[in-house]
């Protein structure tokens, strides 16, 4: 910073918080590890580098000399994040290290993701014509964001790769749009590819618009391949494209989807992997209930793990719910304001009515609401809601005490044991929890929506005779 409050790369308070950050994730990283992810993470890693299905779990337990691999789960996410983990495996093997190296190594890609998000962030504060405080804010709130270091570097979920990809293809989405194909953005006043000559610079505009919107599409594809829930973003693209053209819109999801062939069905005949245990876990959001989601509350008065009946109705409540919320959203009018805005209303709707909800799931929320903040669309509190109430429910969901099983399994073993004792007590406070989750995400949604309103509102005012 320099003594006007202005932004200077390189300059040394910008380096120690950078190196602060930096150095806590990779000790959380070496220390920590989710009991469950880390341990599928770990033998999907060895069974990509060994040539063999990451699908089909294996009693790994004289590979890794750990009781704990001799009864594991096999990997839930599509194939880009295992093929990734083989890379980290022999990249870890080849350096000689055990299992903490290991655990590290597989933390480096959330790492970087995770500085990557916070300078992408400023990009698109600065490039929008935010204060110089404002971008600091924004910039040290991501690099030590309690709830994305404990999710990122301590549990070890990939979520701040889906956030980063996910933001990276909107703001390109947005800084590609063709001059005269959108109406002006909301902040200064001009389109996006406009604004991005004006002040990404040269070298960056030029890249830019080599890409096109066919590559933030194939970004968008890649997110989702990496985990699902970034999904719901192309229906905010698409309906945001479609204020300008039906037909670009039409081309921007069929890229996508043709991305997500590439990325999601290809490996499986490339690699001769079975589909049948993945494919068998794509309806889980049909049958698994709890976690952040509405059934937690449920479990009050019904507790059965697997939906019973018609109970398994409640995990298609998002899918009405999201054709609503799209058609409340609205064709868009060609800001990035109104595209994260779309983006974030949409997702949280999604996140809302699952019958099954992970805490780590909130993270690609997190930067949207950043920027939707910054611009001042959403309110402060609900920014911090939105990760601190997370947090809380992690907390009672013990997920902590299973962080402690890399360096101390005995420990971890017996902490979750003696938590067990008070499960009635732990689903009250999280079922309090969830009720709390639900205002924040209704509220962030509301607030997203009703922006859209007075969109509307302003632009009949202006259409209006004198």
């Amino acid at each position: 910073m320099t003594a006007a409050g202005g932004w200077r790369r390189g300059g040394a308070r910008e380096r120690g918080v950078l190196a602060l950050s930096v150095g806590l994730q990779l000790v959380l990283g070496l220390l920590f590890g989710h009991a469950n992810d880390t341990r599928v993470f770990m033998a999907t890693g060895y069974l990509v580098a060994h040539g063999r299905d990451p699908y089909l779990a294996l009693n790994l337990s004289r590979v890794f000399h750990h009781t704990g691999f001799s009864v594991i789960k096999s990997v839930g996410y599509p194939p880009p994040w295992p093929l990734l983990t083989g890379l980290i495996y022999d990249a870890a093997h080849a350096a000689g290290g055990g299992l903490l190296l290991y655990n590290l190594a597989l933390k480096l890609p959330v790492i970087a993701a995770e500085v990557g998000l916070a300078y992408l962030v400023v990009a698109i504060l600065r490039g929008n014509g935010a204060e110089p405080q404002a971008c600091r804010r924004a910039w040290v709130f991501l690099l030590l964001n309690p709830f994305l270091l404990y999710v990122g570097a301590a549990w070890g979920e990939i979520d701040v790769i889906v956030a980063l990809l996910a933001l990276s293809a909107l703001w390109l989405l947005w800084g590609t749009t063709p001059d005269g194909a959108a109406a002006p953005s909301g902040r200064g006043g001009e389109g996006g590819s406009a604004a991005l000559r004006r002040r990404g610079g040269a070298r960056a505009s030029a890249l830019l618009w080599r890409l096109g919107p066919e590559g933030s599409a194939l970004l968008l594809a890649l997110a989702v391949c990496f985990k699902p829930t970034a999904l719901p973003l192309l229906a905010a693209a698409v309906l945001w494209l479609a204020g300008a053209s039906l037909l670009r819109a039409a081309r921007y999801a069929a890229v996508c989807l043709l991305g997500v062939a590439l990325f999601y069905v290809a490996p499986f005949f490339v690699f001769g992997w079975s589909r049948a245990p993945f494919t068998q876990r794509l309806n889980a959001h049909l049958v698994l209930k709890g976690s952040l989601s509405f059934m937690t509350v449920v479990r009050l008065v019904r507790e059965p793990w697997l939906m019973q009946g018609h109970w398994w109705l409640l995990g298609l409540l998002w899918l009405p719910a999201l054709v609503i919320a799209v058609l409340l959203a609205g064709r868009g009018d060609g800001s990035l304001e109104d595209l994260l805005a779309k983006g974030a209303a949409l997702t949280l709707v999604v996140f809302l009515t699952r019958s099954w909800l992970a805490e780590p799931d909130i993270v690609l929320v997190v930067p949207l609401a950043l920027v939707l903040t910054s611009f001042g669309v959403l309110e402060r509190r609900a920014l911090t809601a939105l990760w601190v109430v997370p947090l809380l429910f992690t907390v009672f969901n013990a997920s902590p005490l299973q962080l402690l099983w890399v360096t101390w399994p005995n420990v971890s073993a017996r902490l979750l044991d003696d938590a067990g004792r008070y499960a009635s007590l732990t689903l009250d406070v999280r079922a309090l929890l969830v009720v709390l989750w639900q205002v924040t995400g209704w509220w962030i949604v509301v607030a997203c929506l009703r922006r859209r309103s007075a969109v509307r509102s302003r632009a009949a005012l202006s259409e209006a005779p004198a």
